[in-house]
């Protein structure tokens, strides 16, 4: 079970959710976003140079198979 904070459902019912706009733009009732976690920032950071590094450090030939493999996945074709 996560014990992540999550933004609060938004009302369905389309008064319900008019008052809640009124009450965010005047001021009497905040639009509580939580702020990013610390182990979020944490993951994103090492996956954002993750496919970078892994590109840099592959051959060409190796690419190429890669390539091939993930076209056959998606169409469904055999490969050659």
């Amino acid at each position: 079970m996560r014990s992540m904070a999550k933004k609060p459902k938004r009302p369905r019912d389309p008064n319900q959710l008019a008052k809640l706009i009124v009450d965010i733009a005047t001021g009497e009732s905040s639009d509580n976003v939580p702020a990013s976690s610390p182990m979020a920032e944490l993951g994103r950071s090492g996956g954002l140079s993750g496919g970078t590094a892994r590109a840099k450090k592959l051959s060409s030939e190796r690419r190429r198979e890669i390539a091939k493999k993930a076209a056959a996945a998606r169409w469904g074709k055999k490969q050659s």
